[in-house]
């Protein structure tokens, strides 16, 4: 049998135990390091050779591409591994949607881990295509093919301690797999009670202290820069004090900005504001793999070559990207090929009439959504009747509209897995929109048809649009629809990921062009109707407060 090809590269190595640099030869055999040698010091020469960073929370459904597109946008940012919660698809498909995203993942060298859904639905105060049961929880642990617990949103039954969530985490624990949480401001003893419930991770922290208790109560941090949160201005100085317990993640991505950049731009910024450049690494690529048990390699001798070739340690621009010996990046250009794929869907919504989104109220003060930008925390804010468009119906009862001139937009969020239902209406303000009207099936978690506009028949043109193409996203810019058609499960594009950060980055701008002052109005808009998050939110079953868990009627 001849001998299969050995590959060479001379590169310098990081030694994470002694923190030391070194320049060395290391060579590769069938996709093995089988052998390195330590030449000298390090060599400035040289190119630095890391581990590969990982993504240690993302929903890939929330890119809109599959995992197999999104795989050959991330390898050119060095990315060689994600953890993957693929609740998005299983809130509307249950657990075919999840053997949706196994099978597409495993048509790509990258490494996608993906875990059991612990919380689909997320609430019942919602809509959802389906449901994943304890009984689908142990078929996807028994299988092998999931690495853990996914994020555990119902914080109220941990402490409760609910039956229904107290036996999927017994469940989680029996096969040993860790459990991720998701407790927005929990903090104190209650902290203390949910990590003690066996969850070990958040990636919902916004303030240092909260991540400090967080972390003194036995739970490792994610710090997340995603599309519409951004947390690492405010968390960075947690990579210095405890870059064990910390990890990179970006949660929820959009096409166009995975196109420009992804794990590697936080690797950046965190060594340019200071931080040592073994700390950052250790967050980006080795914590994830200890805390998730990941079978990846470390880039030692009997590993796998899963590996990312950079030019320095401050600039971080990536040469090459390898798995499993596999050259899969290059000078900035993906070498993985696209894969065929089905679009599995679940779409049962008629029109709606227009005399449906009309919002009645009476005079007094109403209840609104206040957005901040780069949170998914909202505010209740209470505005008062005289603050919008009025039509006055009897003395006492009004139909109210939205008014741009005040910052006041409609948001309307429709059932999209029943015939008949109605939409919910409400107010929203903090988004700056000017004119016409945006819509989306990407709405976290249940995926219901949302917009939001200036006028309700811009927005019966969006939601109405999105129900002929059956998912997806729009723009209604006065006589103009925009669409990018989201077939699978109206959550992902099938076509290659190049292509929608192109359309998704023109759709966008359109958007924005309607005066959204929101850097990702798209994103933005997905998540006011995540009921799990507070203050104030709208599902397809009314205004609803996270702060009480309990439905707030528009009036005050």
């Amino acid at each position: 049998m001849p001998n299969e090809q050995v590959f060479e590269l001379k590169v310098n190595l990081l030694d994470f135990s002694s923190r030391t640099i070194s320049s060395n030869k290391l060579s590769w055999q069938q996709g093995i390091i089988s052998h390195i040698e330590t030449l000298g010091a390090e060599d400035p020469g040289l190119d630095y050779l890391l581990p590969g960073f990982i993504d240690a929370h993302v929903h890939i459904e929330s890119s809109m591409l599959l995992p197999s597109e999104f795989a050959r946008l991330a390898v050119r940012h060095g990315t060689i591994a994600t953890v993957s919660d693929p609740h998005e698809i299983a809130n509307v498909l249950g657990i075919q949607g999840v053997e949706f995203m196994l099978s597409n993942a495993d048509k790509t060298p990258f490494n996608v881990f993906f875990g059991a859904p612990s919380c689909v639905p997320a609430t019942p105060f919602e809509t959802a295509g389906a449901e994943i049961s304890l009984a689908d929880i142990e078929t996807l642990f028994a299988s092998s093919k999931v690495k853990y617990l996914s994020e555990m949103m119902n914080f109220p039954g941990v402490l409760s301690s609910s039956p229904e969530v107290m036996a999927k985490l017994a469940l989680a624990k029996k096969y040993g797999f860790p459990i991720d949480g998701h407790a927005p401001g929990l903090v104190s003893d209650k902290a203390a009670q949910y990590a003690q419930a066996g969850i070990s991770t958040d990636h919902e922290c916004t303030s240092l202290a909260e991540a400090r208790d967080k972390i003194a109560a036995g739970m490792k941090i994610l710090i997340r820069e995603g599309s519409a949160a951004r947390d690492f201005t405010t968390l960075h100085p947690l990579i210095s004090e405890y870059p064990d317990k910390v990890m990179f993640c970006s949660d929820d991505k959009h096409p166009d900005q995975l196109y420009h950049g992804h794990i590697n731009e936080l690797v950046i910024a965190a060594v340019a504001l200071g931080h040592n450049v073994f700390d950052v690494l250790t967050c980006a690529c080795i914590t994830p793999v200890e805390h998730y048990q990941l079978p990846l390699a470390c880039l030692q001798t009997g590993q796998a070559m899963d590996a990312v070739l950079v030019d320095n340690l401050k600039d971080f621009t990536v040469k090459s990207t390898w798995l499993g010996g596999e050259k899969v990046a290059q000078q900035g250009q993906t070498l993985l090929a696209s894969v065929s794929e089905s679009a599995p869907n679940c779409f049962k919504a008629k029109k709606v009439a227009l005399e449906t989104l009309e919002i009645t109220a009476s005079i007094g003060q109403i209840r609104v959504i206040d957005v901040c930008e780069g949170k998914l925390f909202t505010q209740e804010k209470l505005c008062h009747s005289d603050d919008f468009k009025q039509q006055i119906v009897t003395p006492d009862k009004l139909i109210l509209s939205a008014k741009p001139d005040n910052d006041i937009a409609q948001l309307t969020v429709l059932n999209r897995y029943q015939e008949n239902a109605l939409p919910a209406n409400a107010f929203v303000t903090g988004t700056g929109i000017q004119s016409g009207a945006i819509a989306s099936t990407v709405a976290h978690d249940s995926h219901n048809i949302i917009a939001i506009g200036c006028d309700i028949v811009a927005i019966q043109k969006a939601i109405n649009t999105l129900i002929d193409i059956k998912g997806g996203i729009c723009v209604v810019d006065k006589e103009r629809v925009h669409t990018l058609a989201l077939p699978v499960a109206g959550l992902m594009s099938l076509d290659t990921g190049e292509n929608v950060a192109r359309e998704y980055e023109q759709i966008d701008h359109l958007a924005k062009s309607l005066g959204f002052t929101l850097t990702a109005p798209f994103m933005t808009l997905s998540f006011l109707a995540l009921l799990v998050i507070p203050e104030l939110k709208l599902s397809d079953k009314g205004l609803f407060d996270g702060r009480d868990f309990s439905f707030k009627t528009l009036n005050v």
